[in-house]
């Protein structure tokens, strides 16, 4: 039987995929590469350079190069390329050829057809300029698809009921949102609606933007001037941005950047997640207004949706997920890779046209949340008992995940890491599958000591929890076997046991700091004030019960646990009461 591949021919990146025993098989390069940078150039020598070698040249020789061509597909227009002019088909057809002629060497034998994706607001002559490109490329173009479609497919292969699936792709250089119903084997896009002028490299340039910002005002230079330092930092900063989709803070350092005056410059900074997403906030919001008016035309609401489906590589942003989540109360599914679903999916649609047997795709995820107890907000109330998840349930295996954290009070000695896992915002209504102490804290520290927090999830269920202090580098961690799998009530008082024996009964949980839980609720001033007082008070008179004797600790114990009912049922009256009396023994046992 004649294999027909699938091929996502992408704005930023393209790849291409076929079904071998009934599963969809990624293409790779001899480096082991799926994704082909979608970027054709010439050298300074006139040989041609497609994917990441034209990538790497782009910025440095612009007029040799060609990037986004898919933006101008279906136009009357011609795009410069050294001494000559091609047409948009042209450029895509060397894209298209390079992605055949990888199939071809892992197959061993000649490959002729293919299924090209598109993004749903194609016109006729965008897709009639997708066809030309490929037969421009030696490939029969049995049928071009939507890019939702293709998604769709990968996840619905065997759907035997009516779904509605909402696919939110954002890729490299555009963004669309589709609303697609599947029903008896047939896909159909009910409404279509985006933005061909959104995407992650949109992303980078204000990342860029705000770097080459920090480093001017430190040595005042401007690194967008200088084409050699410009490109080096644009991939590193796209580097930065992917990393930041599943660690809290990254390190950017490039040596060399610059010299002034013969001196060499270096650029050494943290990039913090929470303040990369404030960046791009106000574009992630535009494509959220697309969502809206797509379930408009769509003449459905949030809860007609059954399934909201994640494509492109920007899509990882965790904002993203929060916004959808936020939006449409249910959880977005990124199982597959968001940067080769649509590719799978074309594969899958070459395989059912050429009377091929499809399975479904099994992919291994998390059944369940996992996450830390953090002091925060429940329901707009302030608690100790705040859910924070790090890993959220229908994550791929493997995961590696951080978040950033602070301590509570100022010279804080330890804190208590508890690892949960489940759906609820209060760790108490979810299961206690671990924890331990980070002890020997810089007692120095003010308050707010960043405490970065890593989980490592393995295709076995086995989760690695690493709690580092960033500012000295102090680190613990702690292995939990079947973190994936129900844990039973003992466990969890086993796990307390062992903690009171290192620490007491309790210890000062984490702040949510680069991750917020929940804003803070509209309360009265004088009552807010007096919550945070309490909590602050709680956090430093924990602090103290490694200190205590056996019966000002178990004092202590007794006072906190009254004060977190206090706050709890908003009562300022206890609040004050409990407040003054655990005040006494917090500034007796200082004093002393």
């Amino acid at each position: 039987m004649e294999t027909i591949i699938g091929i996502d021919l992408g704005t930023t990146n393209s790849a291409v995929c076929l079904i071998q025993n009934g599963k969809p098989v990624m293409i790779k390069d001899a480096d082991g590469q799926a994704i082909l940078p979608s970027v054709v150039g010439l050298d300074s020598q006139g040989r041609l350079l497609v994917g990441q070698p034209a990538r790497n040249q782009a910025i440095l020789a612009p007029e040799r190069t060609v990037r986004s061509i898919k933006r101008k597909m279906g136009q009357d227009t011609k795009v410069t390329m050294g001494d000559a002019t091609y047409a948009p088909q042209e450029i895509s057809a060397i894209i298209l050829r390079t992605l055949k002629d990888r199939a071809t060497q892992v197959l061993g034998r000649p490959v002729s057809k293919a299924v090209i994706t598109v993004p749903a607001f194609f016109n006729e002559t965008q897709r009639e300029a997708t066809r030309q490109a490929g037969e421009l490329a030696g490939l029969e173009v049995v049928r071009i698809i939507n890019e939702p479609t293709a998604a769709s497919l990968i996840y619905e292969a065997t759907a035997d009921r009516r779904e509605r699936l909402l696919v939110y792709d954002l890729g490299g250089g555009t963004f669309d949102v589709s609303i697609v119903q599947v029903e008896g084997g047939v896909v159909e896009v009910l409404s279509s609606h985006g933005d061909t002028q959104l995407g992650g490299d949109d992303f980078d340039e204000l990342l860029l933007n705000n770097v080459c910002e920090r480093f001017k005002q430190e040595h005042g230079l401007d690194l967008r001037e200088i084409p050699t330092a410009r490109s080096r930092l644009l991939q590193a900063v796209e580097e930065a941005k992917k990393q930041l989709s599943f660690d809290a803070c990254v390190a950017l350092n490039e040596e060399f950047i610059a010299e002034r005056d013969g001196a060499p410059l270096h650029l050494k900074m943290e990039l913090y997640r929470n303040e990369y997403e404030d960046l791009i906030e106000p574009l992630l919001k535009k494509t959220i207004r697309c969502v809206d008016d797509a379930l408009d035309d769509a003449h459905l609401h949030a809860k007609d949706i059954d399934k909201i489906i994640l494509v492109g590589g920007s899509s990882r942003t965790p904002l993203v997920h929060q916004l959808l989540e936020s939006q449409l109360s249910q959880t977005p599914h990124q199982e597959i890779d968001p940067d080769l679903c649509v590719a799978m999916g074309a594969a899958v649609q070459g395989a059912l046209i050429a009377g091929d047997d499809v399975g479904s795709v099994l992919v291994d995820i998390t059944p369940h949340t996992l996450g830390v107890q953090c002091k925060g907000f429940i329901h707009g109330m302030p608690s100790l008992f705040t859910f924070s998840p790090i890993i959220s349930r229908n994550t791929a295996l493997p995961a590696t995940r951080s978040e950033l954290y602070s301590t509570s009070v100022e010279g804080q000695k330890a804190v208590q890491v508890n690892v949960y896992q489940g759906e609820e915002a209060d760790v108490r209504r979810n299961q206690f599958v671990g924890g331990f102490v980070l002890a020997g804290l810089d007692e120095s520290a003010d308050e707010g000591n960043e405490i970065l927090i890593r989980f490592d999830l393995n295709l076995d269920g086995i989760l690695n929890v690493t709690a580092v202090e960033r500012s000295t580098g102090l680190e613990d961690r702690l292995t939990i076997k079947n973190a994936i799998t129900e844990f039973r009530a003992e466990g969890h008082e086993e796990a307390r046991a062992k903690l009171a024996e290192i620490f007491g009964d309790r210890t000062s949980p984490v702040s949510a700091s680069r991750h917020p839980v929940a804003e803070e609720p509209h309360l009265p001033e004088a009552e807010r004030a007096a919550i945070k007082e309490a909590i602050h008070l709680i956090a430093k008179a924990t602090n103290l019960l490694t200190e205590a004797g056996e019966e000002d600790a178990e004092e202590i114990r007794g006072l906190i646990e009254q004060l977190e009912d206090a706050i709890a049922n908003q009562s300022l009256s206890d609040i004050g009461h409990y407040r003054e009396k655990l005040e006494d023994i917090v500034f007796y046992l200082q004093d002393a």
